[in-house]
């Protein structure tokens, strides 16, 4: 057995759109499942995303905190926005991203991770960047809107996002998984090496060089 995820896609016989929002819809669709029953299936649908762990000289780690209607909550995050445009290089809108959000600029970039934030319910994928040899960026900072207007930054050493994590502070998913990811990958046998270039193939949103 290859512990691999594999692209796959069951018979739809009906497929809506009951909703579109600006940025995300409702897709609702009859799926066959493995005993010949339709079964219908509503999921959101989202046009992917990037999140950047950026990571300074001494081994702390950007986070963000910014409030969420949906939870009810102002979550520590990282910095992280969608892919607007059909196609977009999403190392190009992470460096956008770090930019926007933090006002740094980074050196150096890696995959960290590529994930589907919640695939019982969205086609969300996300791909992560880890960001290192980090500089201020030039120039006159983002004028920031809605949420972002009182956003709060800070740089938490790794083993403390790590404690904060096991104790059950910390909650936004996406902080989570880089958190965890980075430490595999500093602790693994190859250490960092062992990421890929940033430029690398994303099949779950296909991008243009």
């Amino acid at each position: 057995m290859v512990i691999a995820d594999a692209a796959e896609e069951w018979e739809v016989r009906e497929s809506r759109t009951p909703f579109q929002g600006k940025v995300t819809g409702v897709r609702s669709e009859e799926v066959r499942m493995p005993d010949g029953s339709w079964a219908r299936r509503d999921y959101q649908t989202h046009p992917g995303s990037v999140s950047v762990l950026a990571l300074d000289d001494k081994e702390r780690v950007l986070v963000l905190r910014q409030y969420r209607h949906p939870v009810r909550h102002r979550l520590w995050e990282l910095p992280a926005g969608l892919l607007d445009v059909p196609g977009e290089n999403p190392w190009h809108a992470a460096r956008r991203e770090l930019f926007e959000e933090a006002h740094c600029r980074a050196e150096t970039w890696r995959v960290l991770v590529d994930f589907y934030t919640s695939p019982g319910g969205t086609d969300e994928a996300l791909r992560m960047f880890l960001a290192t040899d980090l500089s201020a960026a030039e120039g006159e900072r983002y004028e920031a809107h809605g949420e972002e207007q009182e956003i709060e930054v800070a740089w938490v050493p790794l083993p403390e996002l790590i404690r904060l994590i096991q104790a059950g502070l910390l909650h936004n998913p996406t902080l989570i998984t880089g958190t965890l990811a980075l430490h595999a990958a500093l602790t693994g046998a190859d250490g960092l090496d062992a990421l890929r270039p940033a430029d690398s193939p994303w099949p779950a949103r296909p991008f243009e060089a």
